[in-house]
């Protein structure tokens, strides 16, 4: 295996650079509005439908959210230690050397673009929900929406993350007041768990654990995001103090929120009802607000999107720049406008996104995002351990609490979650293992292309 020797210095030089400027409020802007999204409407019917308890469903909701905060306090440490921009590339390329860093950089951009033409293809489906007269437009609505904040984030860094602040805090506040509706307008049903229902908790000590562990895993999920601030460590203006304040705070808060969402729909419908419901969001608004309730949800979710759209856009790119400047990819990409936006990068990006939507291929790596996701995960931890080891007098501004305990937690946890992939969804967990092998030619193709470039 190649290994890049920590004093090797970034190989070519971009023709402008990041700008510094992001700060605290951002990097908790990015953690809430890449956290909450769809998810929270649609997984506690599932988990209460996997554990048939109210107070096990809490003790889930809050593991995954413990889990979220180890793998937090883990991922500071690297990013405040390498505070540069791209993520979990950085740290792979660092720990596991050029090839390495290339397999998980390629395969997170992959997951980027895949995730935003998903997400793109969403807003339609839940704009035409709002407006049955667009019916027949999705793609056509994802494809504007893919156009529009591609140009919101060619004009710079300052204006993405701005749209990300106001809307994530949006989002974060329009769920706080169903909360409070479901608790002041609401009629109250039941926080017992002993209403009449024929619905209990797993029997036997292995069908509580293959609950648990189903029902665990969608909540991770669901708290997946928690991560997306470490890829703007570069342009933060203090990146060793913001970054692991306004994730750890990030995630307290977006925690806090889905244990108070999970509360409301106790308060407002019973559980047997919450576990027979696709999407047990609109069933509590429908019982607070009427035959209206499914519109306001359908309301709230497109308020979801859009942060989520705009933080894809603006951390897809960023690795793209980081692999072009070590030399992993063309040299182009590298390029950066005067408003802070690797544009090379965020046009490929944009194009990917595109393709993927017209086409309809995101769904099939979409299938395999889950995989990858905590591949890149598991990197990450690794990396902690690696370069503790290898690099002692590497600064750290911020050291992991806990360790080795905590990172030892959640990288177990990783490797237990890749194994359950395979074993549960075992085509698609091949099909994620085709996908970074054909990364090799791939690797060893964009060598040759920077070689001959750089002649």
């Amino acid at each position: 295996m190649e290994i890049t020797p920590p004093s090797v210095k970034l190989r070519t030089e971009p023709k402008s650079k990041l700008l510094k400027i992001l700060g605290f409020t951002f990097g908790i802007a990015v953690t809430i509005g890449s956290m909450i999204g769809l998810g929270i409407l649609r997984t506690p019917g599932s988990v209460a439908a996997q554990l048939g308890s109210v107070w096990l469903i809490l003790v889930i909701w809050i593991l995954g959210g413990a889990y979220s905060i180890l793998g937090t306090i883990s991922v500071a440490e690297l990013s405040t230690s390498l505070p540069q921009a791209g993520g979990w590339y950085v740290y792979a390329r660092r720990t596991f050397g050029d090839y390495g860093g290339f397999v998980v950089g390629w395969s997170d951009w992959l997951v980027n673009c895949a995730t935003n033409a998903f997400v793109a293809i969403t807003v339609g489906e839940y704009l035409i929900a709002l407006v049955p007269a667009l019916a027949g437009s999705v793609k056509v609505i994802a494809l504007i929406s893919l156009f529009l904040f591609a140009l919101l984030n060619w004009v710079g860094v300052r204006s993405g993350s701005r749209f990300q602040e106001v809307t994530s805090f949006l989002k974060a506040f329009a769920f706080l007041i169903l909360v409070i509706a479901c608790f002041t307008i609401g009629a109250r049903h039941s926080l017992t768990g002993k209403e009449p229902a024929a619905l209990h908790p797993p029997i036997g000590i292995l069908a509580l654990f293959v609950a648990v562990m189903l029902a665990l895993q969608s909540v991770i999920f669901t708290y997946d995001g928690w991560y997306n601030a470490i890829y703007f460590a570069e342009e933060d203006r203090d990146p060793s103090r913001n970054l692991p304040r306004a994730m750890i705070f990030g995630v307290i808060s977006v925690m806090t929120l889905y244990l108070l969402v999970n509360l409301a729909l106790f308060y407002v419908l019973p559980l047997p009802q919450i576990a027979d419901s696709t999407l047990p969001a609109s069933a509590a608004a429908q019982a607070v607000f009427g035959a209206g309730g499914s519109q306001i949800i359908s309301l709230l979710a497109l308020m979801t999107l859009p942060s989520i759209l705009n933080i894809n856009f603006m951390v897809a790119p960023r690795i793209l720049f980081a692999m072009s400047r070590d030399g992993l990819f063309a040299a182009q990409m590298a390029t950066v406008n005067s408003g802070g936006t690797p544009v090379a990068a965020l046009l490929l990006s944009a194009i990917t996104m595109v393709l993927l939507v017209v086409t309809g291929t995101f769904e099939i790596l979409l299938s395999i995002t889950a995989f990858l996701i905590v591949l890149n995960y598991t990197s990450g931890f690794l990396a902690v351990f690696i370069l503790r080891k290898r690099e002692p007098d590497l600064p750290r501004p911020f050291k992991a609490w806990g360790y080795p305990w905590t990172t030892l937690i959640v990288l177990f946890g990783s490797l237990l979650f890749l194994i359950g992939q395979v074993i549960s969804d075992t085509r698609n967990s091949v099909y994620a293992m085709v996908l970074i092998a054909m990364s090799s030619p791939i690797y060893f193709m964009m060598k040759r292309v920077v070689k001959s470039g750089s002649k």
